[in-house]
C-alpha cells in the first residue's frame, strides 16, 4: 500500500513540475511560433496557436535590415570577457574568504550581496559620465567591466560556497608538500571545484547575455549586443510583432542551446555541496 502510494505521489509531482515548466516555457514557445507568422496573423484575435499560415519571410527581413552576426558576436565577446575577468578575481577572493576567513567575512559577502539589490538606475548617470568622459561608450572594454562588476558578487558568493565544502586538510597537505599560494589554486582547489565552477561560468555567461539595461543605455552600434538587436525592432510606428519575435527568437537560440546541452552540468553544480 505505501508503494502504491509513493508512485501516485511521484507521478502527482512529475504532472506538476511538468506543468510548471511548460508555464514557464510557454512565452519562449509562442515567442518562436509567432516568429513564423505573417504580421497579420501576430496580431489576429482570438490568436492562432497552430492553425496559420507558416513563413519564414520575417528571419529574411530581419538578416537584410540588421547585421545579426555582429550583434551576436558582440553578446558572445561580452558574456565570455566578464566572465573571464570575473573568475580571475572571483576565485583567489573566495578561496581567501573559505580558507582564511576574518571577523567580518560573512558580513563583506552580505554587503557584496547587497549592492544587486541597488536598482540600476540609481547608478546610471555616474557611470554614463564615466563613460562619457573616459571615451569608453560604446566600446566593449567598458561594456566587459560593467557586466563583470554587476555580476562579481554572485560569483564570489557561489565560488565561496562551494570552497567552503573542500576539506581544509587536503590544501594544508599541499602547502605541507611545498605548494606555492598559486599552484595551490591551479592544481589543487580549482579541479577539485570543477563542477562549481563550471555552474558559476554557465551562470554568468547567461545573465551577462541576457543584460538589456546596461547594454542599451551605454551602447548604440559597435559594440551592441543581441538586445540591442532586439530592442531595434521597436519603432514609432508601432510594433511588428512578427519581425519582433524573429529577432528575440534569433537573440535566445544560442542561449538556449547552451542551457539545454550544459543543464546536467550546471544542475550538478549548482547542487555541489548540498548533500554531504
Amino acid at each position: 500500500m505505501a508503494r502504491a502510494v509513493s508512485t501516485r505521489r511521484r507521478m502527482f509531482f512529475t504532472a506538476f513540475a511538468w506543468a510548471i515548466a511548460f508555464v514557464i516555457f510557454f512565452p519562449i514557445l509562442w515567442t518562436i511560433l509567432t516568429s513564423f507568422k505573417t504580421e497579420g496573423d501576430a496580431i489576429e484575435l482570438p490568436p492562432k496557436f497552430l492553425f496559420f499560415q507558416w513563413t519564414l519571410e520575417n528571419y529574411g527581413i530581419v538578416q537584410e535590415r540588421s547585421n545579426y552576426l555582429l550583434f551576436a558576436f558582440n553578446s558572445v565577446v561580452l558574456a565570455l570577457g566578464s566572465t573571464i575577468f570575473a573568475l580571475l578575481i572571483a576565485i583567489p577572493s573566495a578561496w581567501a574568504m573559505a580558507f582564511a576567513p576574518g571577523k567580518r567575512t560573512k558580513d563583506l559577502l552580505m554587503w557584496m550581496l547587497s549592492t544587486k539589490m541597488m536598482p540600476p538606475v540609481g547608478a546610471l548617470i555616474p557611470i554614463y559620465l564615466i563613460f562619457r568622459d573616459f571615451h569608453l561608450l560604446d566600446t566593449r572594454g567598458g561594456i566587459i567591466a560593467v557586466l563583470m562588476l554587476l555580476n562579481l558578487p554572485i560569483i564570489i558568493w557561489m565560488l565561496y560556497t562551494y570552497f567552503k565544502e573542500i576539506p581544509g586538510e587536503i590544501l594544508e597537505a599541499a602547502r605541507m608538500d611545498g605548494a606555492s599560494i598559486g599552484k595551490e589554486l591551479l592544481y589543487v582547489l580549482t579541479p577539485m571545484a570543477i563542477p562549481g565552477i563550471a555552474s558559476t561560468i554557465l551562470l554568468n555567461v547567461i545573465l551577462a547575455w541576457n543584460e538589456a539595461f546596461w547594454t542599451l543605455s551605454l551602447t548604440t552600434k559597435d559594440a551592441a549586443p543581441l538586445t540591442q538587436f532586439i530592442a531595434s525592432y521597436s519603432s514609432p510606428e508601432g510594433l511588428f510583432w512578427a519581425k519582433l519575435s524573429a529577432a528575440s527568437t534569433m537573440a535566445i537560440a544560442p542561449i538556449l542551446v547552451l542551457g539545454w546541452f550544459a543543464q546536467k552540468q550546471l544542475v550538478r553544480g549548482l547542487t555541489f555541496g548540498a548533500v554531504k
